[in-house]
């Protein structure tokens, strides 16, 4: 008898894991290829392409940029916005972006085109741009913030005039192949797509233009795209235990163990001068660690009060050639139902699904802390979270108080495993907590993405 349940415990064990590892496979199989962000399942970047006058040979359009992504940015240096031509369209002027290549326009010999190449790439002009090439939400150097963060800076627009592109809504073909940098990889965008024509106000808002032909192309984003490894870690510590659970090793890789420097390297003095003059895009210099990764992002218990308590957030740079304007941190937590005060950071609940409140979005205090500096004594920003207590659900053991998701500037951040957390003193029994810790990741992920589906 003990024999057969024994047997039935180990059939229903067994099917558990099946289970488990059944849900995970669907989870892996689907961000990639979907781009789907469980915490903004409809966060995109929309281009809309909106012809508003003909020319002689072709037409006048105005091409806009719109970042609907929750709490991802498009930081330094900015956007850069590629497609290729369907016939053999060419660029002739442009007001508030530039090509970046002018490409082979000899065959042309009174009006040089500004871009003859088929697959142009596009990017913002940068701010102070003489007054005669500005158009309206221009030249902010391709920078976006997230919806979340500031809805009034997710918008960037330029005019093109195009040539050779036929005068009609019969003869013009839409441009294919988009691409979008933001400023790395990682987006994907869908063909362009007809919809109705745009009704745009003028500046004085007592007329209403009609573009001629519009259509939209929507840029989704993958961090499986983006990168092969994370970008930042997450390091844990506790008022109960003196143990300090540090970012995994090589969390980020080990690819660059061999140009990263030491605080008092000469190379960082002389590079970080002349990097810094020269390149728009510097390449990163990161010091040495045993993560490697450009940001970690610490998570401290500081105090547990009888109705309340306490966390310290810390975010760190490591990059001596990088800051981060704007920077944003998502952390998913079910005690985030429940924030009652934070300090010097601004706080805004993530709602995807309106039964689930444990997401929010972390950033800084406009011209007081919005900027993470790079690498050095001024390469923190800090801030001190107040919840209040679920006396149903809030406990100290087995690594509960600890974030279930970190994301730093719209990217996924390593997490250390569950059995490494720092446990209450009292706390002898570790492998429950951590099947238990990696099951709710998993049921969470699972949870979130069939919520959205419904």
């Amino acid at each position: 008898m003990e024999l057969d349940n024994g047997k039935k415990q180990q059939s229903c064990t067994f099917e558990k894991l099946k289970l488990v590892s059944f849900i995970t496979l669907c989870l892996i199989l689907i961000s990639p290829a979907d781009a789907f962000d469980p915490l903004d399942p409809t966060g995109n970047v929309t281009i809309r392409w909106d012809i508003m006058s003909w020319t002689s040979d072709g037409y006048m359009a105005t091409v806009t940029l719109f970042n609907f992504q929750l709490y991802r940015n498009i930081m330094n240096p900015g956007w850069n916005l590629g497609w290729t031509w369907a016939k053999k369209e060419v660029i002739m002027a442009m007001m508030g972006a530039q090509a970046t290549e002018q490409g082979d326009c000899s065959k042309f010999k009174l009006k040089i085109p500004h871009s003859c190449k088929r697959n142009p790439q596009v990017v913002d002009l940068l701010p102070g741009a003489s007054f005669n090439m500005q158009y309206t939400n221009c030249c902010k150097g391709g920078v976006l913030t997230s919806w979340g963060q500031d809805p009034s800076g997710t918008v960037s627009a330029f005019q093109m005039a195009v040539g050779l592109s036929g005068t009609s809504n019969k003869t013009v073909k839409l441009p294919k192949n988009f691409k979008l940098l933001g400023p790395g990889p990682g987006y994907s965008c869908g063909p362009a797509k007809m919809v109705p024509s745009t009704v745009i106000p003028t500046d004085d808002h007592r007329r209403k233009a009609q573009a001629l032909m519009s259509w939209n192309v929507t840029c989704t984003y993958s961090q499986f795209l983006a990168y092969k490894n994370p970008s930042c870690c997450v390091s844990l510590s506790s008022f109960y235990n003196d143990k300090v659970t540090a970012c995994p090793t090589c969390a980020c890789g080990c690819q660059n163990n061999d140009t990263c420097v030491t605080s008092d390297s000469k190379i960082l003095q002389e590079n970080t001068t002349k990097t810094h003059k020269t390149d728009i895009t510097p390449k990163p210099l990161l010091r040495c660690t045993h993560h490697l990764c450009h940001v970690r992002v610490h998570w401290h218990i500081k105090e547990n009060y009888k109705d309340y308590w306490r966390v310290k957030i810390a975010i760190i740079n490591f990059d001596y050639r990088m800051n981060y304007t704007q920077w944003s941190l998502v952390v998913q937590h079910p005690n985030l139902n429940n924030v009652t005060q934070v300090y010097s950071f601004e706080y805004l609940p993530l709602l995807p699904y309106q039964a689930i409140n444990d997401t929010g979005m972390f950033y800084g205090l406009k011209y007081y802390n919005d900027l993470l500096m790079e690498a050095g004594p001024k390469g923190n920003v800090q801030s001190e979270v107040l919840m209040k207590k679920d006396k149903n659900t809030f406990t100290l053991k087995q690594g509960w108080a600890f974030p279930r998701r970190v994301y730093f500037n719209g990217d996924e951040c390593m997490l250390p495993p569950p059995d490494s957390y720092p446990f209450l003193p009292n706390s002898a029994h570790r492998l429950p907590s951590t099947v238990l810790m990696a099951a709710y990741v998993i049921f969470t992920s699972f949870f979130h993405f069939v919520v959205s589906l419904l």
